[in-house]
């Protein structure tokens, strides 16, 4: 399971038992929302992610969720490597339980 880091808005993968609590973010998908590899995994935010509309809902969402006390935030749009069809597979069939076993949920 792939979270933004509210801090560095960077991508950490975690796994099994080992997931940290985390928030999770309900939201209708507009232009220009913000992908995985916009996210660049482990090197950071490429520059281009920045610039597009959907950027500012991760950002102020993830303000929310530290503001909340929590390290981590589950976005779809950019928390899924759709370009892997396994692991796009993995997280429609993880989705309910991420969704439950989230602290809270922000809509």
């Amino acid at each position: 399971m792939w979270l933004v880091n509210t801090t560095s808005l960077k991508l950490e993968e975690f796994f099994g038992n080992d997931v940290p609590p985390y928030a999770i973010l309900s939201h209708t998908w507009e232009t220009e929302e913000v992908s995985f590899q916009d996210m660049d995994g482990e090197r950071g935010i490429c520059e281009a992610a920045s610039r597009k509309q959907g950027f500012v809902k991760i950002m102020k969402s993830a303000a929310q969720a530290a503001a909340d006390g929590h390290g981590y935030i589950w976005i779809d749009t950019c928390c899924i490597d759709k370009k892997s069809s396994a692991e796009l597979s993995e997280s429609i069939n993880s989705m309910f339980r991420w969704y439950h076993q989230a602290d809270v949920c922000y809509a």
